[in-house]
């Protein structure tokens, strides 16, 4: 397809004939569409959202949820701490320990719950605790990290899988496993550890009611077993799915857990479980696939609507559990079996002449009825860090975003964690006893908005404090939002985060993108795909990741629109994707077109559809990234600010090694660079009234933003536009634009002080005196905080590691 010359309509080819349909949908579409489907289905879709100020809140996850022997409890983790409770009853916390606690699993006889700890500083253990509270008893005697338990049917000891400590004290980003993971057991009264085999890629150790042989799962392999002293393995059945779009394999089942009985396996692919009938056969390890359980040649049962994660097996391999958000759900298999043969007995007796039956096998199968599994919603209340007093900022310059004021020597009352009042020096009405800090000289912006944050934690065990948060918050960096997070560990840690238990930016995200793997099949489809996100995840958004054809990508929007969602997507270097992405409604681009220069005709269309577009220049196309041009004229490496903030083997790796030139992939003249060309676009756009955002994509945490930043300004943005990007077009971008984004009365404490003026040069951004976040005020260079408490960050345990050694010859 092809816009005409005026810009107004498309001209496309379809059903083996040539369209015009009208962009703005004021001329009728010329071509047979159904209710679910069409051409174009813009305005974007958009929502605004309240910051909650309750001061508690219910945690959004629980992680790793495991019955009781006896199926009457479960044991699992929220807010990275270990928790138990009877069936319907209320959550109770097992131990008064500040360190995370992680992987929880229950003795044979129910009376102890072991469980796996982790502190950044010292490492983690395997711990057990009795199953009704008390004080926790240690089992190992090396700190290393430990994950994945499994307690032997005989309880004599429990199997785990080892890393060094240091690997995931070391890890700059995702920790994935250590570089030399072991299969490891020791004895449930504690004592020396001994290793069972190396890990070889092989995970999830469990057992059937057999005490002999361990169970794990192997990418490659599928489901095996070894003997306790790693030999004899053998290989039992592999699982797979659909077919992935655009290719001839199938996906292969990420877990496959067998049943304690022996008889039937639990498997995940992608987002879905399955109970499968493991056959007993010689020969290769025989296949199942679950494409299509109804005709497997196996028995397959599939159980999730919606998706599920963490899932386990009772003690009777009667029920199988999963949980997704806060929601733990129960899956009892003989409920199921009984459902179904009512209705087989019920189609038997029917009367139903052959020609009735077979209309009725054409309806939607949506009309089926289906047995639905026992979901709760497991609620651990949390408490909000809510600063409180009164504060006043005096003297400061204040750029405040409203349009395009300023405010010279302003006063901002600021309230709890609310901006209460903001005017003229002396205009603001002071409550008795307001603290006042003299910030004469200085500039006060909005905290910066990154929409495009991948800040990339540890996952699974998780860090107790996360180093790319604080160097972020420290840069001004406020509010971030992920776009494709991979995994769901991100919402414990923006709990722990609004607890105040970790310090770092607001922390919102899309959670794991919507892929190509999961194709989807219609409109019902999307909808109950987009539910975990907003039914469960609770992310106010998602990420469209490529997810099929245009009507596959319609769907979702359209189900986005039914559940609230602001979905962004991902741009894929395809123009013409991206451009269906604006027609279509989509209220986010992520990364750069992947051409330069742009006309007019693309910065009307975004225009028209109020798509936000964030560029990531820093990994921008078409040329060399722009991050390769500041890692060669900056001193990055010398930067006191940075050094202090950012682990020495992320800043040496991204400043000294990446190239034999300096910058991240060699150096490049400065006429190759081609992201003022990008950025020209974007001035563009901010004039003829679009929207764009700020993403640093997490190439440089902290002072990347402000790369980021200046790289878009350099396109012929005016600095206070450049700002308002940075700040209210953002916070609009993820949908807060009525809580953060500018200074105005009502709005959360959310801002920056500059010692100097980003409107004389943009650069001056980097010049952060204070940082105040939810009306915590922080020191810029140290995060320190000023107000209300006085009272030093604690020294991160990364700090002080970088390599001391004194070589050469005297």
């Amino acid at each position: 397809y092809s816009f005409t010359p005026d810009s107004r309509n498309i001209i496309i080819s379809y059903g083996g004939k040539i369209w015009r349909v009208a962009v703005d949908g004021s001329e009728p579409l010329n071509i047979p569409f159904s209710a679910d489907v069409n051409l174009a289905l813009g305005p974007e879709v958009r929502f605004d959202y309240k910051i909650d100020d309750e001061p508690q809140f219910i945690a959004r996850q629980i992680r790793e949820a495991v019955p009781s022997p006896d199926g009457k409890k479960i044991a699992f983790t929220a807010l990275d701490k270990l928790w138990v409770m009877s069936l319907n009853g209320s959550p109770k916390r097992l131990t008064k320990s500040n360190v995370g606690e992680h992987y929880p699993v229950w003795s044979p006889d129910g009376k102890w719950i072991a469980y796996v700890t982790w502190s950044d500083e010292v490492g983690g253990h395997i711990n057990k605790v009795r199953s009704n509270g008390g004080n926790p008893v240690q089992l190992t005697n090396m700190a290393a990290v430990y994950r994945q338990l499994a307690w032997s049917p005989d309880g004599r000891r429990i199997v785990a899988i080892r890393a060094s400590a240091r690997d995931l004290q070391e890890s700059i980003a995702f920790f994935l496993g250590g570089l030399a993971e072991q299969f490891i057991y020791v004895p449930s009264q504690g004592g020396s550890v001994t290793v069972i085999a190396p890990t070889e890629g092989r995970r999830a150790p469990h057992f059937t009611q057999d005490a002999n042989r361990i169970y794990a799962y192997s990418s490659s392999d599928g489901l095996i077993s070894m003997r306790w002293d790693g030999t004899d393995i053998k290989k039992h059945v592999k699982v797979t799915g659909e077919k992935i779009p655009g290719s001839t394999d199938p996906i292969s089942a990420s877990l496959i857990l067998k049943a304690p009985t022996g008889d039937q396996a639990l498997a995940q692919v992608d987002n879905h479980l399955y109970a499968v009938t493991v056959p007993y056969v010689g020969g290769d390890t025989p296949a199942i696939s679950v494409s299509n359980p109804e005709k497997s040649a196996f028995p397959v049962r599939k159980l999730t609507e919606i998706g599920g994660q963490f899932p386990a097996w009772s003690a009777t391999a009667k029920k199988i559990h999963w949980s997704m958000g806060n929601a733990f759900v129960t899956y009892d298999l003989e409920q199921a079996q009984a459902f179904d043969d009512s209705l087989e007995a019920a189609a038997k007796a029917d009367t139903t002449s052959e020609e009735e039956e077979e209309e009725e096998k054409q309806k939607d199968k949506k009309d089926k009825p289906k047995y639905k599994p026992d979901e709760q919603r497991i609620k651990i209340m949390a408490t909000r860090d809510i600063p409180r007093g009164n504060l006043v900022l005096r003297g400061a310059r204040v750029i405040t975003m409203k349009n395009h004021e300023i405010i010279e020597d302003a006063d901002i009352l600021i309230k709890n964690h609310r901006i209460e009042a903001v005017g003229e020096r002396g205009e603001v009405e002071m409550p008795e006893g307001a603290k006042i800090i003299e910030v004469s000289g200085k500039t006060i912006i909005p905290g910066f908005v990154d929409t495009h944050a991948h800040m990339r934690p540890s996952r699974n065990v998780h860090n107790t404090q996360v180093w790319t948060y604080l160097a972020n918050l420290a840069y001004g960096v406020t509010t971030t939002r992920d776009p494709q997070t991979g995994t769901t560990d991100v919402l414990s840690y923006a709990d722990l985060v609004e607890t105040g238990d970790m310090i770092g930016p607001r922390i919102y995200s899309t959670g794991p993108g919507v892929f190509w793997r999961e194709p989807i099949k219609d409109l019902d489809h999307a909808r109950n795909v987009l539910r975990r996100y907003s039914d469960y995840y609770d992310t106010k958004t998602f990420k469209m990741y490529m997810s099929g054809n245009r009507q596959q990508r319609q769907w979702l929007i359209m189900a986005a629109k039914e559940l609230e969602l602001m979905p962004t997507t991902e741009g894929g270097l395809d123009f013409k994707l991206n451009l269906t992405h604006a027609i279509d409604g989509y209220s986010g681009l992520e990364h750069a077109l992947p051409i330069t220069p742009i006309y007019s005709d693309i910065v009307k269309l975004f225009v028209k559809y109020g798509i936000t577009y964030s560029r990531t220049l820093l990994v921008s196309y078409v040329g060399p990234f722009a991050e390769n041009y500041y890692y060669a004229t900056e001193n990055v490496f010398g930067d006191a600010k940075l050094r202090h903030f950012t682990p020495h083997t992320e800043l040496a790796s991204k400043s000294l090694r990446r190239g034999s030139r300096p910058g991240s992939a060699g150096w490049f003249h400065r006429n190759e660079h081609v992201f003022d060309k990008h950025a020209k676009f974007v001035a563009d756009l901010i004039a003829a009234g679009g929207r764009a955002g700020v993403g640093a994509h997490g190439q440089l945490q902290g002072l990347g933003y402000h790369w980021e930043l200046w790289s878009i300004q350099s396109g012929g943005l005016s600095e206070h536009d450049a700002l308002r990007v940075a700040t209210i077009y953002g916070a609009e971008a993820i949908g807060f634009g009525n809580d953060l984004g500018s200074i105005e009365p009502g709005k959360l404490a959310d801002l920056i002080v500059l010692n100097q003026n980003p409107l004389e040069n943009i650069r001056n951004t980097n010049s952060v005196k204070y940082v105040m976040k939810n009306g915590r005020l922080y020191n810029g260079d140290t995060l320190d905080e000023i107000w209300p408490r006085q009272q030093a960050l604690p020294k991160p345990y990364w700090q002080d590691r970088a390599p001391n050694t004194k070589a050469g010859i005297k």
